[in-house]
């Protein structure tokens, strides 16, 4: 009996060796990914910082003798691109609306109303994600301005209203898990359809929809193709096409180009570090029950 506790001890020993061999090498490995990833991000913030000599210097200087802040100020004092900010505000906040509109009655139509080829109609639904947005941007573009909607939001954020497909599936799945008995408790106190939708399952679902409000929201702030497509007028582009046509106007300073694309990341960058576990959450939401 003391032999085979020996060797028991012995071979713990190894397994906890070997895992911890393994976890240092994984640790190791994800950061050195990380750093390969951040690099960029630390150029461009402390190139933002720089002065121009600085900048074309050769060793590289990664961290600036003096931060040159008044290219932050510089830039927001130039009108133009104060105007892109507001604009892309704008888009983002109707669009991160009109997604939750949509998506949620489209979601709850089909996770709890019986109708004839419902389900058809969701596995169509879901298929269209693996269409690419630009096999159907020239017959969008010929419809929207048969409708004189060009030049405008509209063709970017109105879609967003008649559901978005991944939102709509991450919602359906959410809605599933709710127990029908409640809103069948509601129903006998004399709540209809849509009064069960208000007030007993979307108090219940904060947390899908705080996650489509996060996708919605990094959606509408990073959109390019979209209002490149539709829009024409300087004064209504967003942060995305404002940082496009700044570079092309200070091709020389890239001091301020950088503050730019740096103020153009800040509010997506923030709000990843705020919402880190709703990101985690909207994975496992989407994997729950069918």
């Amino acid at each position: 009996m003391t032999g085979f506790g020996a060797r028991e001890q012995v071979y713990r020993g190894v397994l906890s060796s070997a895992e911890t061999t393994r976890k240092t090498v994984s640790y190791a490995v994800l950061l050195l990914g990380s750093a390969a990833f951040l690099l960029p991000f630390v150029w461009m913030l402390t190139t933002s910082l720089k002065t121009p000599e600085e900048i074309y210097a050769y060793p590289i200087k990664w961290l600036p003798r003096t931060p040159q802040w008044h290219n932050y100020a510089d830039l927001l004092s130039d009108g133009p691109f104060l105007r892109y900010i507001l604009n892309t505000v704008l888009i983002t906040g109707v669009g991160v609306l009109f997604s939750l509109i949509g998506s949620t009655f489209a979601a709850y139509a089909f996770a709890r109303l019986r109708f004839p080829g419902r389900d058809k109609m969701f596995f169509v639904m879901l298929a269209t994600i693996m269409i690419p947005a630009w096999t159907t941007l020239i017959p969008s573009y010929i419809m929207f301005g048969y409708v004189g909607w060009l030049d405008t939001y509209l063709p970017i954020l109105l879609p967003a209203l008649f559901a978005t497909p991944f939102n709509t599936f991450l919602l359906r799945q959410f809605f599933l898990t709710i127990p029908r008995e409640l809103e069948d408790a509601a129903k006998v106190d004399g709540a209809g359809t849509f009064r069960c939708f208000l007030t007993v399952v979307l108090p219940m679902s904060k947390p899908p929809m705080i996650i489509v409000s996060i996708f919605a929201f990094l959606f509408y702030w990073n959109e390019f193709l979209m209002p490149l497509v539709y829009l024409t007028s300087q004064e209504k582009f967003p942060i995305s096409l404002g940082v496009m046509n700044f570079a092309g106007e200070r091709t020389q300073d890239y001091g301020l180009m950088m503050a730019a694309a740096t103020v153009a990341m800040a509010p997506c960058i923030l709000l990843f570090l705020v919402s880190q576990r709703w990101f985690v959450q909207g994975i496992v939401v989407t994997g729950v029950k069918g």
